[in-house]
Formats: structure tokens, sequence, C-alpha cells
């Protein structure tokens, strides 16, 4: 859009940064993404296909592995075409109605990918605690409206977001610091007072993601106290075993969230570089690392992925 005087003007599109200063070589960062977004869709798509036609692993912890499957394939559809846009071909231009939805797309898959994380973590205090009663309390139902209800829970949380920026007008700077769009990059755009978005990301992000991990902490001290009390040696590695999965996914998808918290606020502004390949890790990892980690842990998906292999 055409400015209307020297110094206030509306911008039709916002620009993607990419990783500033690194531009002669896009092209050989661009590569290793590509990889990266092959080995996520297959991964993902082939721990759906198995769970889907193997009727063995229709139990709950894989069904709740299903669901974070699906969350991390439509998070890469989402924002990897637009990272590898930027990297291989230049393509830094995206469309505020875009860019919203990408915004929206990405907080949503996050917030719901932690509820169902700690839906794995409920799953695993009444596999440990209550085994007798794990299939009749844990049933296809159950599952069911609890799935729906990670998704209508990060819907009510996360569509504010964009709803609360459109009525804003962008007439500062119109270039982002990552190759996707993100809540608190937006906002600091916007030719008005955000004081309402800044509280509202950050209550949203302590209430959801924050009191998940809180959550999934005590399900772990639920789990372990009385194992560790009164169990043998070989009883206490057998419920750690058990764990292991949801624990390293777990520390996969919080700590990056963490350390980047952390960044933003207390490290010096001259480092550009670590907050902006801190966001790749923590878009990325996750997604990559969960079918890998759930393959490796699991005896029994891990034989269910060979004999697909080997037919």
């Amino acid at each position: 859009m055409s400015p209307t005087n020297d110094t206030t003007f509306t911008h039709a599109v916002f620009l993607l940064s990419g990783i500033p200063g690194q531009e002669d070589v896009y092209l050989w960062i661009g590569i290793p993404f590509c990889l990266i977004y092959a080995i996520l869709i297959l991964g993902n798509s082939i721990i759906l296909i198995v769970i889907k036609v193997d009727s063995s692993l229709h139990e709950p912890m894989y069904l709740f592995l299903s669901m974070l499957a699906v969350i991390d394939l439509g998070l890469s559809i989402a924002t990897i075409p637009t990272i590898l846009g930027v990297f291989l071909f230049n393509s830094r231009e995206i469309s505020i109605g875009a860019c919203f939805a990408q915004m929206f797309f990405i907080h949503f898959s996050q917030c719901t990918e932690s509820s169902v994380l700690l839906l794995m973590a409920f799953d695993r205090v009444v596999a440990i605690r209550n085994p007798l009663r794990y299939t009749s309390i844990l049933t296809l139902p159950r599952i069911a409206i609890m799935g729906l209800v990670c998704v209508l829970r990060g819907v009510a949380f996360i569509l504010p977001l964009p709803l609360l920026l459109v009525r804003y007008q962008y007439c500062r700077e119109n270039i982002l610091s990552h190759s996707y769009c993100l809540h608190q990059e937006v906002m600091k755009l916007a030719c008005a007072d955000i004081t309402v978005n800044s509280v509202y990301g950050l209550s949203g992000s302590l209430l959801m993601m924050g009191l998940d991990s809180v959550l999934i902490f005590l399900s772990y001290v639920i789990i372990l106290k009385p194992v560790l009390n009164v169990a043998s040696r070989a009883e206490c590695l057998k419920a750690l075993k058990t764990c292991a999965s949801h624990l390293c996914i777990s520390l996969l998808f919080y700590s990056p969230e963490i350390i980047l918290s952390v960044v933003h606020r207390f490290m010096n502004s001259s480092s550009h570089l670590l907050p902006i390949i801190l966001g790749y890790i923590y878009l990325l990892v996750p997604p990559l690392m969960n079918p890998i980690v759930y393959s490796v842990q699991s005896t029994h998906l891990r034989v269910r992925l060979i004999r697909l292999f080997v037919k």
C-alpha cells in the first residue's frame, strides 16, 4: 500500500528474515531443512499407517501417539514449506492473512501437543498404578472425547491471538526475525498499544503449557514415589522403562521453549542468532524425534515397523 505521508503507512505483507547475515549460504542451509522435512513426513506417516493397519496397536498409548503424529504432520506442513521458500528460492514475502493463519496453526499445534502429552502422562499413571482397570478406564470413546477436548482447548486459547492482531494496522518495520510467523514477533510491528496481546499471550502460555508441564511432573511423582519406596530394583527399572518414551518426548518438547523464554528475556540483544536457532530447534526437533523415540523405546511398535519394511 502506498504511504499517506512520510511516516505513516500500512504494510500489506511481512518479510521473513531467515537467518540474517547468512544469506550467502542459504542454499546449503536449505538442503538439511529439505532432509528434515522428508524424514519428518515419512516418519510420522509410517507411525500412523502402522497403528491404523495393526489392530494389536489399537491401545491407548499408541492412539495418543497417533494424535501426536497428526499434530506434527500438520505443524510441519504449515511451516516448513515457508522456511524452504526463504532458503531455497528467496521467497521472503508473506501476506498478513497467510501470516495470521500460519501463526494460529503453529501456536494451536504446540498447545494441542502439550495437552496430548498430559494425556499420555495420565495414561502412564493409570497403567502403572491401576493396571487391572486400565482397559476399563481408558476406553476408545473416552480417548476420542479426550482428543476432542485437546483440540477445543487449543482453539479456545489460540483463536483470540490472531483476532486481537487483525484489528491493528502495521505501520512500523515489516521484517520478522524468523522464517515463519509467531505471535510475539508480529504484535511488535503493530502501531498501537499491544498490552492486551502481550498479557494474554504470556498468561495463555503459563495457563496452558506451564500448567501442563507441572501436571506432567506431578504425574511422575505419583508414579515413581510409591514404586521407589516398596519395589525392587528390577521393578523400578521396569517402571522407568515404561515411562522412558514419554519422558524423552516431554523433555524434547518443553526444554527448548523454556530455554528460548530465558534467552528472550535475559540475554543480550546483540546475540540475535541464538534465539533464531533455538526457534528452529523448538519447531523442528520434537516432530522429527517423536516417531524415532517411540520406535526405539517401544519393542511392540519396533517389531511392527520391522515387519512392515520386511514385507
